[in-house]
């Protein structure tokens, strides 16, 4: 009994860090509280005496767990679209608390929440564990399954995909990282004239046929409508680059749900696509500009 008391506490210690690993692994607060507590249960079906170093067996595990909840998680989204149309795909999470799922989203940032969301699982894995928790690839590799090389390689490969490699930093991406601020603060603040300065008289808005569901318009014409449309909104949309350009994420908590493709001329917005459909929103490539 002292035993089980011992290490329910050196458990309790280490709850926090793991919460942490296994939240930016995937993403969700409540999947990440599963993913601690089936790490519990392993520990306690566990000889300890066979355990040199606690706290690396316990981020060892829970990445092992979080790898398995993953790959189970893109083979059920696979199932479902190529058996629902887009409109069809319900939202499976389950009820968490909104202040929690949020505060815990801040801490890890949002944009990097829906750009690791894009990585392949062994990538997550290999990329968090190491640049983010400082692990050796020595010791990420049994967890992927992979040789020290290639976990390494793994790791490589996901921090160019969130990175966006050189693009974020290219001498034109400035100015038009400007623009698209402006846009947004003159959105958020309802400043029409703001609005005004950076659209082109031209500009054209258009929805998807999920976006329009949603509550956006199908299409609009010219600054006057396009500058009404956004007037007040965009609080919680986020700059990056989408395919290689730069746009715009609405991820509430970190769930990407609309993607903003912005083309601009110049210090002028020239074209908005609003994209929410599922299916095209898993093909695009998404990067931080931060």
């Amino acid at each position: 009994m002292n035993e089980e008391i011992f290490l329910a506490e050196k458990f309790a210690e280490k709850r926090g860090h793991l919460r942490a690993v296994a939240y930016r692994m995937l993403g969700a607060a409540s999947e990440a509280e599963d993913a601690v507590q089936e790490t519990w249960l392993r520990l306690a079906r566990t000889d300890t005496d066979d355990i040199d170093n606690l706290s690396g067996w316990l981020t060892t595990v829970v990445a092992r767990v979080c790898l398995d909840m993953l790959r189970r998680r893109k083979s059920r989204r696979e199932e479902q679209l190529d058996t629902e149309g887009p409109d069809e795909i319900a939202d499976d999470a389950p009820a968490v608390d909104p202040e929690r799922e949020l505060a815990m989203a801040d801490a890890v940032g949002l944009a990097l929440l829906v750009v690791l969301e894009k990585l392949a699982p062994a990538e997550r894995i290999a990329f968090v564990l190491h640049d983010m928790f400082d692990l050796s690839f020595d010791d990420i590799a049994p967890v992927v399954e992979r040789t020290p090389v290639a976990a390494r390689q793994l790791a490589s490969r996901a921090r160019r995909r969130v990175q966006g490699s050189d693009e974020a930093r290219a001498p034109d991406r400035t100015r038009q990282r400007q623009v698209v601020d402006a846009f947004l603060a003159a959105s958020r603040g309802g400043d029409f004239a703001g609005l005004l300065a950076v659209l082109d008289p031209d500009v054209v808005f258009r929805a998807d046929a999920v976006a329009a569901h949603l509550g956006a318009v199908a299409e609009l014409r010219g600054a006057q409508a396009v500058a009404q449309s956004f007037k007040g909104r965009a609080q919680g949309a986020l700059p990056a680059l989408v395919d290689g350009a730069i746009g715009l994420l609405v991820a509430p908590m970190g769930k990407l749900r609309v993607v903003l493709m912005l083309r601009l001329n110049g210090d002028r917005i020239v074209g908005i696509d609003a994209v929410a459909d599922p299916e095209r929103l898993a093909q695009l490539n998404l990067a931080l500009l931060d």
